[in-house]
């Protein structure tokens, strides 16, 4: 019978790699938002590149931390961080933009940085793992700030607007059930 290693992985990994890629890949992003008051067509369909590529960064770090148990202390900081800079990026670089009205940004930062703080705020008492909610909240954001970020058609905009509502109101509602979870989570560990 094989013996399992005690030893944790070593934090310089692919999976980790990704991450960091990730957030090298923010300000670039960024830049191409924002260039020439975002009104240069090549540019914006360049960072809807960027930030595909880099919400699939997302998807495969965590998928190849899990499947490779690379794992690591650093990875569990790093990647919802790395997570909130590009969607941050996003959602404050479209309401400069006045593309998207501020008061979506604030809703969203908020639920997302809040959350952020609440996963280590109940650290000592467990995890609080993403859920599906988690995981539907990301897909729609990222989709609906992929539409807003592409330079489309101005009949386009009812879309945009409509799958951005999904996004925020899934936003609002996972955000509630984290909180909730958290709750739980202090009491079932509290004697």
């Amino acid at each position: 019978m094989a013996e399992q290693s005690t030893v944790p992985p070593s934090p310089w990994n692919i999976a980790n790699a990704l991450t960091v890629a990730r957030v090298v890949l923010v300000p670039l992003f960024g830049w191409l938002l924002l260039r020439e008051g975002g009104d240069h067509d090549p540019s914006r369909v360049a960072a809807f590149f960027t930030f595909g590529v880099a919400m699939m960064t997302d998807r495969l770090d965590g998928d190849l931390a899990r499947r490779r148990g690379l794992v690591t202390d650093f990875g569990k900081i790093a990647d919802p961080i790395a997570d909130k800079a590009l969607t941050g990026m996003a959602f404050v670089g479209l309401s400069l933009l006045d593309e998207l009205p501020w008061w979506v940004t604030v809703v969203v930062l908020v639920r997302e940085w809040g959350i952020t703080v609440l996963r280590f705020a109940v650290l000592r008492y467990g995890v609080m793992a993403a859920n599906r909610g988690g995981k539907l909240k990301t897909v729609l954001q990222a989709l609906a700030l992929g539409l807003y970020i592409l330079p489309l058609p101005g009949w386009f905009d009812p879309i945009e607007a409509s799958v951005m509502a999904v996004a925020v109101i899934v936003t609002v509602v996972t955000g509630v059930d984290y909180v909730l979870s958290a709750i739980r989570l202090r009491r079932s560990a509290t004697p």
